[in-house]
């Protein structure tokens, strides 16, 4: 009789992995008075039942009481087990896999631990650090606490190119380096909106990713992808843009495309010893190339050539040692000495800060800056002749 009510809740479920994903979610909203109701119901069928069969019955009492009982394990459990919470994962499924890993006794033990606790809305996804056989209380506490989460964390700093980039993501990743280089070769399908790369300077557009992967710190997911990696990065980019209403602005303002200013924050970002002289070095690319009152129109930062030599596989130089040849060779299509007007992409990866600069950069005539101290602080000048009286500065400063 008893097995006709099939009460056995707890031997069942053990032989049922996976096939309960969805068995013991409730609403939140609703009671559950009536399941309370049949339980109560059942419990007096089987007193009634029991008292008629004696003394045996304490085996069938065990067995109802796995069934009106919830299957816990009491306390917060021994031991370590890592369980991941996948992106998206309802209650239910975090109770699966806790339970594959053997963290709580039943998934309905976890659901309605999760169900008495609000704060159990709040899981993140991610990679944790728990214990096996602990209460659903104590997993479900496990999981809001964050120093149980295992982070696996790359830090990708201002200025960086692609291809260093790349390298940074494949050390932590192990993710080959040319994974992320066959990724990048379709910005748009990384997320990239097509209409970044219009240009209203009349040079031709070339879509490539750099610019796009936005510097900071990204969480690797336990199961990471090339794709994957420099999507979130393209989005981080997105998000920032659209946070400081950089297309907007540099539009409006400036009267240039936004892609046009993104490469002014790359070189500006990449030519910049200090933060606080970024806006200040957009404003001398903005006047060398727009205003007309620089010859030829040509930005002449040196920075620019080692990104292509680096692009090619070549050594860079400090513009020290750069040949007049080499800055001004023609077939180096981001030598600014020898191309009027700027680079065909940005040089680099930018950060706010930069991007903020390219935005909204200080007034002023300047068409030179020199660094003049070892802070990296650069002299900024309209004429030749302070330009000449700055590089003095920075002689004597032992910068040059």
């Amino acid at each position: 009789m008893i097995d006709d009510l099939d009460l056995g809740f707890d031997e069942r479920e053990r032989g049922e992995k996976g096939r309960h994903r969805r068995s013991y979610v409730r609403k939140r909203k609703g009671g559950s008075g009536g399941g309370r109701g049949k339980t109560v119901l059942a419990l007096l069928l089987a007193l009634v039942l029991l008292g008629g069969i004696g003394g045996g019955a304490f085996y069938g009492f065990e067995r109802i009481q796995s069934y009106l009982v919830t299957p816990d394990y009491a306390g917060t459990g021994t031991g370590e087990v890592n369980v991941e919470i996948k992106q998206g994962a309802l209650i239910a499924d975090m109770a699966v896999a806790l339970y594959d890993a053997d963290v709580v006794r039943s998934t309905k033990a976890f659901v309605e631990a999760a169900e008495d606790d609000p704060l159990s809305t709040n899981i993140q996804p991610g990679v944790y650090k728990l214990r096996r056989q602990m209460s659903g209380e104590s997993a479900v506490a496990a999981l809001l606490d964050l120093t149980n989460k295992v982070t696996n964390t790359v830090t990708i700093p201002e200025g960086r190119t692609a291809k260093n980039v790349y390298r940074l993501l494949s050390e932590k990743t192990k993710i080959p380096v040319g994974d992320f280089e066959a990724a990048a070769k379709d910005p748009v399908a990384l997320g990239v909106p097509d209409w970044w790369f219009n240009r209203d300077d009349g040079k031709k557009s070339a879509k490539s990713v750099e610019g796009f992967l936005y510097p900071d710190t990204y969480e690797v997911p336990p199961t990471p992808t090339a794709e994957g990696m420099l999507s979130l990065m393209v989005e981080n980019f997105l998000a920032v843009a659209d946070e400081i209403q950089f297309a907007d602005r540099v539009q409006k303002e400036r009267k240039i495309s936004p892609y046009e200013a993104l490469i002014v924050a790359s070189l500006a970002q990449a030519e910049a010893g200090n933060a606080d002289d970024l806006g200040k070095i957009a404003r001398v690319a903005y006047n060398r190339v727009y205003s007309g009152t620089f010859p030829c129109d040509c930005l002449q930062f040196d920075v620019s050539v080692n990104y292509y030599w680096e692009l090619t596989g070549k050594e860079t130089k400090a513009s020290k040692d750069m040949t007049r040849a080499e800055l001004y060779d023609a077939e180096n299509p981001y030598s600014t000495h020898a191309q009027a007007g700027l680079t065909p992409t940005p040089i680099n990866n930018p950060g706010k800060q930069a991007m903020e600069g390219a935005m909204n950069p200080p007034e002023g005539k300047w068409l030179f800056f020199v660094a003049i101290d070892k802070e990296g602080h650069s002299a900024f000048a309209v004429t030749d002749a302070e330009h000449n009286r700055n590089i003095e500065k920075a002689k004597e400063n032992g910068v040059l």
